[in-house]
Order: C-alpha cells, then sequence, then structure tokens
C-alpha cells in the first residue's frame, strides 16, 4: 500500500527536531544562474501558450467558490495534470454511480492522492498497483483488474461501504480501515484537496483543463463505452450517436479555430432521476472536460453552461453558439438535462 516517504537529511546524515540544521555555504553566481534557468523557463511556457491561442501546455483546474463568494473570497483550487484529473473524475463517477455520499468521494480521493498522486501507477511497495496501490495478493483482484481505474475504485467503495459508520469517521480512520497502511496519518493532509475536487466534480463547483484542441479525430463509440461503465444507477441514458459535419460546427469548434466536423455523444436525465441524476450529470460533465485531450472531446455542454477545448478551455461559459447552436441544437432544451459531448470528427 502506503510506501513511507523519506525522511530529511542534510549531507546525508538524518535530521530531527532537536537536531540543528547543517549551515549552507552561499553561491551568489549558482543562485542567479538558477534565477536565470527559472525565467527562461516560465517564459518558454508564455510563448508556448500565446502560440497556441491559449492552449499551452496542458493542466486542469478543480475550482470551488470560497464560503463568503459575496463578500469577494478567493475560489478553492486544485490543479492538477490531464491525466491525474482524468482519474479524480473517474474515482468520483464510480462513487456517484454506486449511490455513494460525497464524503464517501472525498474519502476515495483522498486515499488516491497519498497512495498513488491521483496516478494509475504500474508499480508499487511489494505487488501494489494503479491509484489506490492495491494489492493482488492480499484479495484486491488480478493485476488487469486493479490497473482499470473504473475496477480499482469500485471495490474500493464496495469495502469502504462495509465499514459501519465510515461517514462520521475521522477520514484518517476511515481510509485505513480499508487500506491497511503503515501510514494511517498520511491521508489527513489531503483532505482539504479532496474535499475541494469532490465538490468541483459533484456540486457548486467546476473543473476546467486547458491546452491545445484535439488535432486528430476521435472515436465516439469509446466515448460511449467508457460512459456506458459509469453510468450504473445514475439515472442518465445514453441517446444515439449524431454525426455533424463542419457547416453545422460553425467557427466554435474546436476552440474557436476553423470548423472542424463532430460526433455528438448524449447523455439524457430519465424522467424522476432527481437529484441523483443531477449529480451524475455533473460528475460526467467534469469527466467529459479532463477526458477531453485522450478522447478528442472538442466541447461539453451541460445545462446553461458549455466548455471549449482550445483557447477557451480555462473555463465554462453562458451557452450561445457553443453548446445548442441553433443550426444544431434544434432539438434540444437547455433545462432538459443534458449532457452533450462532441468529438473531433
Amino acid at each position: 500500500m502506503d510506501v513511507p516517504n523519506g525522511s530529511s537529511t542534510v549531507g546525508g546524515v538524518p535530521q530531527t527536531a532537536d537536531q540543528p540544521r547543517a549551515r549552507r555555504r552561499r553561491h551568489p553566481l549558482r543562485w542567479v544562474a538558477g534565477f536565470l534557468v527559472l525565467i527562461a523557463v516560465v517564459g518558454y511556457f508564455v510563448v508556448q501558450r500565446e502560440s497556441n491561442g491559449g492552449g499551452g501546455a496542458p493542466y486542469c483546474t478543480a475550482s470551488v467558490h470560497g464560503p463568503n463568494e459575496d463578500k469577494g473570497s478567493p475560489d478553492e483550487y486544485v490543479e492538477m495534470s490531464p491525466d491525474q484529473a482524468a482519474n479524480a473524475a473517474t474515482i468520483a463517477a464510480v462513487g456517484v454511480s454506486k449511490g455513494m455520499p460525497d464524503r464517501a468521494v472525498t474519502i476515495a480521493l483522498a486515499t488516491a492522492m497519498q497512495e498513488s498522486q491521483l496516478n494509475n501507477l504500474d508499480h508499487g511497495d511489494r505487488d501494489s498497483l494503479g491509484l489506490f496501490q492495491q494489492r493482488p495478493s492480499q484479495g484486491w483482484g488480478t493485476p488487469e483488474q486493479i490497473m482499470d481505474p473504473v475496477y480499482s475504485a469500485g471495490i474500493f467503495y464496495d469495502r469502504l461501504g462495509e465499514i459501519k459508520g465510515y461517514s462520521r469517521l475521522p477520514l484518517t480512520v476511515a481510509a485505513q480501515k480499508v487500506q491497511l497502511s503503515g501510514f494511517p496519518q498520511a491521508y489527513a493532509k489531503h483532505e482539504p484537496d479532496a474535499t475541494v475536487l469532490t465538490t468541483a466534480l459533484t456540486g457548486a463547483g467546476h473543473l476546467v483543463c486547458t491546452g491545445p484542441a484535439p488535432a486528430l479525430a476521435g472515436d465516439p463509440a469509446k466515448v460511449r463505452t467508457e460512459l456506458s461503465r459509469l453510468i450504473g444507477k445514475s439515472g442518465l441514458q445514453t441517446m444515439p450517436t449524431v454525426q455533424r459535419d463542419a457547416s453545422r460546427t460553425g467557427d466554435e469548434g474546436a476552440g474557436g479555430s476553423k470548423a472542424v466536423a463532430e460526433s455528438e455523444v448524449t447523455l439524457v436525465e430519465k424522467r424522476g432521476g432527481g437529484d441523483a441524476a443531477v449529480r451524475a450529470s455533473r460528475v460526467l460533465s467534469g469527466w467529459a472536460v479532463a477526458n477531453a485531450r485522450a478522447l478528442a472531446i472538442t466541447r461539453v455542454s451541460y445545462s446553461q453552461n458549455a466548455w471549449i477545448a482550445g483557447k477557451d478551455g480555462d473555463r465554462w461559459q453562458q451557452k450561445g453558439g457553443t453548446g445548442a447552436k441553433d443550426g444544431d441544437g434544434d432539438r434540444h432544451n437547455a433545462e432538459s438535462g443534458e449532457i452533450r459531448i462532441f468529438v473531433r470528427g
């Protein structure tokens, strides 16, 4: 499971709280050289971002409004790579599909943040693997199963759900009862970020991902297959895939670049789905954004808002032509509880 972090050292000698740290010689020239390298790196990424029309190196941000939004309190946010965001969204979506509460999602995310930093690792301590560093030898499944984020998240929730009163336990206690880690207190430091992620993915927050718009065609069938694994008992259903040619996409497809053909994959909240369906819609719209780079998704819309890959990928915006333009959305209603996912053709 959990691998111990290295102890603090100076010159190879372990340091404790009551041990003085060795004095380090100052090297002004090295400091100046390091500063110049830092400036060059920052400049590179600025140029890269501008040359891509705001795309730049891809990264994702999950954010929620501060507790006193009306008084101008800052947002709380977590930044991560697209792969980390996709794994976080999968963990949250599996929890929602199983009907688990937000507290369970937060416990799962904090656990994965500690065990793998939200990376699907093919190695670990002894035979530990995957997002949660689960061990085949301890009955968590085959290596192939554990390396599947949907499976590994699912079995984590299954075992968490077997713990009586887990939602009332401190996060470290609940996570430890599942993981049996040698370092149970390590989960605590991830609780604030995991809480932000949970709110951003399932509640009153949002996830955005920046980076260049997809340059190659995607496979809408693959998108549908992945979504079908996450729907579960969420009260959503998929609609037939719709092909849209470039003339109907307009200039707003693919992040404002020239028009490209797209395929539309749509999820609709079932009648009477209630809050569970709304919660599922929120988490799956975030999942689509997080997987935009991997699945060639050009834009996503839900309710009144839309996200577009590329230069507009740093925010959700009011849906005008972006998500339901008159030419391609006359059968849609912004209030109908639909997630519309557009895949580059």
